[in-house]
C-alpha cells in the first residue's frame, strides 16, 4: 500500500509539473565543478564549501561546457577588499575564438564594477562593441543589430544597487534579443540586442597584476548560488 501511495504521489508531482510547465532553474555549481570547464591557459578555480573561488593573473573566464539560449541566470557574487584593479562579470551567449595569445572568450557581460564609475549590472560585449548600456565616450560600438535601449540614462538607483564588499544577487534574463539585468532586485539593465543567439556561461575574473609579479594575492572573486532557468 505504501508503494502503490509513494507512485501515485510523484506522478501527481509529474503530472502538475507538466500542466504548470514550468522550468527549473538548476544549479551550475557543484564540488567537481562537472559543468565548467577553463579554455585558458591560466587561472584557477576552486570550490570552497559552497562558494567558487576564482583567481587569475590575466582577464579571465571560467565557462561552461554547455551552451545556453533562452534562459533565466541568477548568481551572488563578492569582490575582494583590495588596492589593486579589481573588475568582474558574467558572461553569457559566450563563444570560444583563436587570438594570438591563445584561446579566449568573448559575449556579453553583466557587468561586475566596483571602481568609482559604478556601472555594475551595465551591458558589456566582450570581444566585440564594447559597452552596450551605458554607452560610453569611446568605447560603444552601437551596430544596426542593438535594436532599442529602454533606458535614456544611467541613474543614480543603477549606479548604487551595488554594494561593495557585500554579497551581491544578479539576474540575467535573456530572451531571444531581450535582455535585463537585475542588481539587488534593480533592473540596471533594458535592451534589444540581435547580435548572439546562444552561447556559454562564464565567470570572470579580471587579473591580478600582483599574482603575475608575485605568485600570490588575496584578489580573490567568489560567486555562490550560481542557477541557470532554461526556458527553452
Amino acid at each position: 500500500m505504501k508503494s502503490v501511495l509513494s507512485i501515485l504521489v510523484v506522478a501527481g508531482i509529474l503530472m502538475s509539473c507538466a500542466i504548470n510547465g514550468k522550468p527549473t532553474p538548476k544549479a551550475l555549481l557543484d564540488k567537481d565543478l562537472s559543468q565548467f570547464s577553463n579554455i585558458y591557459e591560466f587561472g584557477t578555480a576552486e570550490m570552497v564549501g559552497d562558494e567558487l573561488v576564482l583567481n587569475s593573473t590575466g582577464n579571465w573566464f571560467f565557462t561552461t561546457k554547455k551552451s545556453y539560449k533562452n534562459f533565466i541566470l541568477t548568481g551572488e557574487i563578492i569582490m575582494p577588499d583590495v588596492t589593486e584593479y579589481s573588475n568582474s562579470g558574467f558572461m553569457f551567449r559566450g563563444q570560444a575564438f583563436e587570438g594570438k595569445k591563445g584561446t579566449y572568450a568573448a559575449g556579453y557581460q553583466a557587468e561586475v564594477d566596483p571602481s568609482k564609475r559604478k556601472w555594475s549590472g551595465g551591458l558589456y560585449h566582450q570581444g566585440g562593441r564594447q559597452w552596450l548600456h551605458p554607452v560610453h565616450e569611446t568605447r560603444s560600438d552601437l551596430d544596426e543589430d542593438f535594436e532599442k535601449n529602454f533606458f535614456s540614462a544611467w541613474t543614480p538607483e543603477m549606479a548604487n544597487a551595488y554594494k561593495h564588499l557585500e554579497w551581491n544577487s544578479y539576474r540575467i534574463e535573456c530572451i531571444d534579443n531581450e535582455i535585463k539585468i537585475f542588481v539587488n532586485g534593480v533592473l540596471t539593465t533594458h535592451v534589444l540586442d540581435n547580435k548572439l543567439k546562444e552561447g556559454f556561461i562564464g565567470l570572470q575574473h579580471h587579473g591580478s597584476e600582483k599574482l603575475r609579479k608575485t605568485g600570490k594575492t588575496d584578489n580573490v572573486v567568489r560567486f555562490r548560488n550560481v542557477f541557470i532557468t532554461e526556458l527553452d
